[in-house]
């Protein structure tokens, strides 16, 4: 499967541009058969050496924006957390499910459903750093299912540098595809930025019930844990999904 096409910037004018920045990554190995129950059949789950993953990305958005606007403080800026698996299509565009996206920003929840056709939900949502340590909580408000809670402490660890293609660290960081279920059929999205500049990170404390809201096992033992002070991102328009030829 070639997972560097998807990296290359996509030919047109981009929707929109949002700057991601500290990103936390945290992965599970999840068991096949409970990703299968909940993505869409349409969708082949995608594995690293035969192990699949969920992954919980919390992270803040700065200067989200439509092409044709400026970023507008008040409304351009706040925390998501996302929740999701990897997916193909028949060997094709390696890209995210999302099962779930809460954000601290309603006004962007409502435009996420109506536009992008993503499960966003609106949460109450804090990010701060004390002592060297980041602190990230998330209670999801609307709509349900709840609950729907994240808290994380952690320390950034020494820089390890952009992925290099083919380890585990680039297949679950490094993906700019992503599919939406509409209300015609699948449709498919790419975003475009510069590798993740990528840290290690020590997870000093975690409790979550976001990924057993998705309808999946909780999460067992110690996560996969990267971290990433961010990147500038060009977001573009949803296409349909083409049929497996």
């Amino acid at each position: 499967m070639d997972r560097l096409a998807p990296m290359l910037r996509p030919s047109g004018r981009p929707a929109g541009f949002q700057r991601w920045r500290d990103l936390l990554f945290l992965h599970w190995e999840t068991p096949l058969a409970a990703l299968r129950a909940v993505v869409p059949p349409e969708l082949d789950l995608d594995t690293f050496e035969g192990r699949a993953y969920v992954g919980v990305v919390a992270f803040t958005m700065r200067d989200v924006s439509p092409w044709w606007s400026p970023s507008v403080p008040g409304i351009s800026n706040f925390h998501e957390l996302n929740v999701r698996t990897y997916v193909h299509r028949g060997g094709r565009d390696p890209g995210v499910w999302f099962f779930s996206l809460d954000a601290a920003k309603a006004l962007a929840v409502l435009v996420a459903r109506a536009g992008w056709h993503l499960p966003y939900h609106h949460a109450s949502m804090d990010l701060e750093t004390r002592g060297g340590e980041v602190h990230y909580r998330s209670e999801r408000r609307w709509p349900g299912p709840v609950p729907a809670r994240f808290a994380a402490r952690y320390r950034v660890g020494a820089p390890i540098g952009a992925a290099a293609p083919g380890t585990l660290e680039h297949f679950l960081a490094e993906r700019y595809l992503l599919f939406a279920a509409s209300g015609r059929g699948l449709k498919i999205g790419q975003v475009h930025h510069v590798p993740y500049p990528l840290h290690r990170a020590e997870v000093l404390h975690v409790e979550e019930s976001v990924v057993a809201a998705a309808g999946l096992p909780a999460p067992d033992g110690a996560p996969h844990v990267l971290y990433s002070p961010g990147v500038d991102v060009d977001v573009y328009a949803l296409r349909p999904v083409a049929p497996r030829g």
